[in-house]
């Protein structure tokens, strides 16, 4: 078991959650589109041949964002994570897979 922690604008929220739960996340036991989701403030600088979705090159970007929490089984993680990066409007979404022992 995995647990995917990732980060995305408000703008594309339920079409990442959508996809992820598609290919498979988000299921515990007999329920499936489980997860955790809390509001914060993301912060990057898009730097020389960037093509952000947000900002501008070479400035510092502080937007609000979701960050999504929820597991996975290692079977689905390759689908799971290839319907998070078609999904997601960043270049380069930041997430983290993290082993969980159940």
């Amino acid at each position: 078991m995995l647990k995917l922690e990732y980060y995305v604008p408000a703008s594309h929220l339920e079409a990442t959650q959508q996809a992820i739960f598609a290919a498979g996340a988000g299921r515990i036991g007999n329920y499936d589109s489980c997860c955790w989701v809390t509001e914060g403030r993301g912060q990057f600088r898009a730097l020389d041949g960037a093509n952000p979705y947000l900002g501008q090159v070479g400035q510092v970007e502080q937007e609000p964002e979701y960050k999504v929490e929820l597991v996975l089984d290692e079977q689905v993680r390759s689908a799971v994570i290839a319907a998070l990066k078609q999904s997601h409007p960043y270049e380069t979404p930041a997430y983290q897979l993290i082993p969980v022992q159940t």
